[in-house]
């Protein structure tokens, strides 16, 4: 294994050495200044793009919509009452104004004067009803919507108020959830009608959704582009083939080496992801079932290694299921709870009775080479305390039905997403949550986790998610790895990409200079 990562650095250096001798590749910018020229694709003149991307879609109904990769396209067509902004926050969409209660459980809701849909017809109040109350049959009883009292719409038809059956000041952001047209219903999938700045017009799975321009599109001057084609490819390698052929004009999720063998017709921008990448481990399955052997991996991992042999040092290393730009809640004393320590790991392995060491399978997703790189670094750290892990690569919707689903594995290495509410990022560690994944159970962190969602002073509430991410810390729940760097690439005559901290590729924004 050390032969391999050994081999993948003399690759880098050759292309740095290659790209010397002839043409500079532009992909070691940093974003603040965007190259100009390039080659000219044809594209301009329709003012439409193609954007790469590895994951197919899982559903065209954005209330079905599971993978975050599927969510981060739909967001193009669908909105909320509200929507998020690049800097995490809220702001009005198909409502044009709120007011949460000051005991937190009700929100009232002003609709946009003169919003329609994608296809004209106008987005009225029932609309709004039929949308949270599908969307909340949708995700059941255990998720934010089982509180949901009920949705009143008052005689002007255009003030909505959501009652809640509990105080719940984090509910505003579930409000996010896509307004769709109820008369559309039957064809949902088919045909899917939102008031996003895009609007539906071809879908071939495997292999692209095509949008174009809303003409109804309530924000003035936007969108830009006329049409925005997402290509299905098959990863990140393949892809950066077809930036460089030409094929495509924005790939994100670049790893630094593939970002350094673009050409000159393109720049990247730094950012970061916004996941949590992590080596999951099943805590149902011995011996993660032990949290001594979970501490002992977790000293054994190197995850400053991984970040500089993948992602040139870029990354930011986390200690916990909540990403840093949740800067208010995020707790960064658990980013160096576990400092690289191989030494520290033989004594717990010891102390846990696993002295001679034991083997155990990571399962990976094929669909981002980075998390196969993470394992493979992995799998060398654990060799040096005598543990031996092997790689198990499997098809996405593999990993989705097996692991995330099924449970049926040991380990994982994996990124997962949350929503701009704080408790999204915790769901997946509650004992009785639908996606805690990892089987992770700690009465303790249930009851604090119970008492983080009530609370309705911001410092109380700030002071639960802290001690919830401790929690995971010490019970080393899983190896919190980093919230990798994103680099994308973007063709050179177009300017305007913004980075979120939640799932979304904001097209609407981007145009040619």
């Amino acid at each position: 294994m050390k032969k391999k990562i050994l081999c993948s650095l003399i690759a880098l250096v050759t292309v740095v050495a290659l790209a010397a001798c002839g043409q500079k590749p532009s992909g070691g910018g940093s974003g603040s200044e965007t190259p100009s020229g390039g080659e000219s694709t044809g594209r301009e003149a329709t003012n439409s793009v193609v954007v790469g991307i590895t994951q197919d879609i899982d559903s065209l109904d954005p209330h079905n919509a599971e993978a975050a990769g599927t969510r981060e396209v739909l967001f193009n067509m669908f909105e909320g009452l509200v929507k998020a902004t690049p800097e995490g926050e809220i702001e009005p969409a198909v409502a044009s104004e709120y007011i949460v209660s000051e005991d937190a459980t009700n929100i009232t809701f002003t609709l946009r004067d003169g919003i329609t849909f994608c296809d004209g017809t106008p987005v009225t109040a029932e609309d709004v009803k039929y949308s949270i109350e599908r969307y909340a049959g949708i995700q059941g009883e255990g998720s934010a919507f089982s509180i949901l009292k009920d949705i009143a719409i008052e005689a002007d038809g255009k003030t909505i108020q959501v009652n809640l059956s509990e105080p719940n000041t984090e509910f505003v952001y579930e409000l996010t959830c896509a307004i769709i047209p109820q008369a559309n219903e039957a064809n949902v999938n088919s045909n899917p009608i939102g008031t996003g700045p895009f609007m539906y017009d071809t879908f071939v799975p495997g292999e692209k959704l095509v949008v174009k321009k809303n003409p109804y599109y309530w924000k003035a001057g936007f969108p830009y582009l006329d049409e925005v084609t997402f290509k299905i490819v098959a990863d990140t390698d393949m892809a950066v083939t077809q930036l460089n052929a030409g094929t495509l004009d924005i790939v994100q999720y670049l790893t630094a080496d593939q970002a350094m063998t673009l050409n000159n017709n393109f720049y990247i921008e730094d950012g970061s992801i916004n996941y949590v990448q992590a080596l999951f481990l099943n805590n149902a399955v011995a011996p993660f079932d032990n949290p001594l052997v979970r501490q002992a991996i977790y000293y054994a991992v190197d995850r400053q290694k991984i970040s500089n042999l993948l992602f040139g040092g870029k990354s930011h290393i986390i200690g916990t299921n909540m990403i840093p730009a949740a800067t208010k809640y995020y707790n960064a004393d658990t980013e160096t709870q576990y400092e690289y320590d191989p030494a520290k790991a033989k004594e717990l392995l010891k102390q846990a009775g696993y002295e001679n060491g034991f083997t155990f399978t990571i399962q990976v997703p094929n669909n981002y080479p980075p998390h196969k790189g993470t394992a493979e670094i992995i799998v060398d750290c654990l060799a040096d305390i005598g543990v031996t892990a092997k790689i198990n690569e499997i098809e996405f919707t593999s990993w989705r039905s097996d692991v995330y689903h099924g449970r049926q594995y040991e380990a994982t290495v994996v990124a997962v997403d949350g929503r701009l509410a704080p408790y999204t990022w915790f769901a997946k560690n509650e004992s009785t949550g639908a996606n805690n994944f990892t089987n992770y159970s700690n009465p303790q962190f249930d009851e604090i986790y119970a008492k983080a969602r009530a609370a309705i002073d911001p410092d109380e509430k700030v002071g639960y998610y802290k001690q919830l991410q401790q929690i995971l810390a010490d019970d080393a729940a899983s190896i919190y790895i980093q919230d990798p760097a994103n680099q994308v690439a973007i063709r050179n005559s177009l300017t305007g990409y913004v980075f979120y901290p939640v799932s979304a590729q904001d097209m609407s924004v981007v145009k040619y200079k």
